[in-house]
C-alpha cells in the first residue's frame, strides 16, 4: 500500500534587531496576516500592562506597519503599565510627550497622573497640568489624589491667599480611604495638629500607625533579621504595638526599607537634577519626592534646625527616618534626645 508523503509546513520568517539588541521574529505576511485583530490585540494589551521598560513595547511597534497601528489603539494603551512610558527625564522629547498623551486620552488613569505632574512642575503648565491629575483623581487614583491635596495644601502654582487647607484635607482623605500610605500618614499629623481640620491627637496617631502598619506590610518579604535590625520582636509582640496608641513603628527598630517612588516622581527628582526650579526656588528635601516649589518659600521647614524644607509633613516624616535623624543639627547636638519623627513639626519659612 503506497502511502502519500506529506509537505511540512514552512513558514518564512523576518529576523529583525530590537532596540536592546535581541533578535526579534517576525512571521512572514501570508501568515501574520491570518490572525485576527482581537488575538492580535489581546497579545499587544498583555505586553503593554507587563513591559518593564519603554523600549519592551516601543520595538513591537517598530516591527511593522500592522503591529504599529494596533499597538497604538486606544484598549492597548488604556492598559500600558507606568513603566511602559516611564522615560527618562533626559531623553524627554515631543514624541515621547505625544505618546504619553496619547496614553492619557485613551484613559490610562496612570498616564494622566503623569502627564499632569510633568506639565505642572516641570513643564510649568498649571491648568493643563493640574487638569490631567484630576481626570486620574476622578478615577480614584489615590497618588493623584495624593498631589492634588498638596497643591491645595500649598497653594502650588499660585499666591500664598490661595492655600485651601480644607479641600487639602478632604483630598488626603479620600486616597487615605484607599490606601494611600502618604496620604495616611499626612492625615495623621494634620490631625494631630489641627491643620486644615479639628484637632484629634488620638485619631491623628491612630492614622499614624495604620500608615505605619500598611509600610511594614509592604516590606513583609524581606528578612526578619532585616526588618526588625536584629531585635527579637514576635509577631504578638508587634501586634500589641499597632493596636495601641504608640509612636511610628521605626521606633521600635523596625528597619523598613524606603518606598520605591513613583516614576512620575523620578522623573522629577531627575529633571531637576538637570535644571533649576527657578530663581529662590528649592526642592522638597526628602530624594523620593522631587516636587519643587513653585513661589519661593512654599515649603515649610523643619523647626529643629530650619535646614531642610518639605512639601508635606509625609515626606518630612520619611526624609526623618530615612536621612535627617542623623544630619539635624538640633538632634546630633544631644539636644532634644528623645525627638522623634511624630514629635518633629515643620513651620512656616
Amino acid at each position: 500500500m503506497r502511502t502519500s508523503s506529506v509537505t511540512p509546513f514552512k513558514c518564512n520568517h523576518k529576523r529583525l534587531k530590537s532596540l536592546s539588541g535581541s533578535p526579534v521574529i517576525i512571521p512572514s505576511s501570508d501568515f501574520f496576516d491570518s490572525i485576527p485583530d482581537d488575538i492580535v490585540l489581546s497579545i499587544l494589551t498583555n505586553l503593554s500592562s507587563s513591559a518593564t521598560r519603554p523600549a519592551d513595547f516601543i520595538t513591537i511597534l517598530l516591527t511593522c506597519k500592522r503591529l504599529n497601528e494596533l499597538g497604538l489603539h486606544s484598549l492597548v494603551l488604556s492598559k500600558a503599565s507606568p513603566k511602559c512610558f516611564a522615560v527618562k527625564a533626559k531623553n524627554w522629547s515631543k514624541s515621547s510627550h505625544r505618546f504619553i498623551k496619547r496614553c492619557a486620552d485613551s484613559g490610562n488613569t496612570e498616564a494622566s497622573y503623569t502627564l499632569g505632574m510633568i506639565r505642572f512642575y516641570c513643564l510649568q503648565d498649571r491648568g493643563s497640568g493640574a487638569s490631567y491629575m484630576a481626570k486620574a483623581a476622578i478615577r480614584s487614583h489615590a497618588p493623584a489624589l495624593y498631589s492634588l491635596a498638596i497643591i491645595q495644601a500649598n497653594g502650588s502654582g499660585g499666591l500664598k491667599v490661595d492655600k485651601d487647607l480644607r479641600a487639602g484635607v478632604s483630598l488626603c482623605a479620600r486616597a487615605a480611604c484607599l490606601g494611600h500610605i502618604d496620604a495616611l500618614r499626612e492625615l495623621g499629623h494634620c490631625l494631630q495638629d489641627g491643620y486644615g481640620v479639628t484637632k484629634n491627637v488620638t485619631q491623628g496617631r491612630r492614622l499614624l500607625i495604620q500608615a505605619n502598619a500598611r509600610e511594614l506590610a509592604a516590606g513583609c518579604s524581606i528578612s526578619p533579621s532585616v526588618l526588625f535590625a536584629g531585635k527579637q520582636m514576635t509577631w504578638n509582640q508587634l501586634h500589641c504595638f499597632v493596636g495601641s496608641v504608640c509612636p511610628l513603628l521605626s521606633d521600635f527598630g523596625c528597619n523598613v526599607p524606603a518606598p520605591e517612588p513613583h516614576p512620575a516622581n523620578v522623573f522629577l527628582s531627575d529633571w531637576f537634577a538637570e535644571k533649576e526650579a527657578g530663581p529662590g526656588m528649592r526642592l522638597c528635601s526628602y530624594g523620593g519626592c522631587g516636587r519643587p516649589e513653585t513661589r519661593r518659600h512654599e515649603f515649610r521647614r523643619c523647626s529643629v534646625c530650619g535646614d531642610v524644607n518639605y512639601c508635606s509633613r509625609a515626606c518630612q516624616a520619611l526624609d526623618w527616618k530615612l536621612r535627617h535623624k542623623m544630619t539635624c543639627r538640633e538632634f546630633n547636638g544631644d539636644v532634644n534626645l528623645n525627638v522623634n519623627e511624630n514629635d518633629i513639626t515643620v513651620v512656616e519659612s
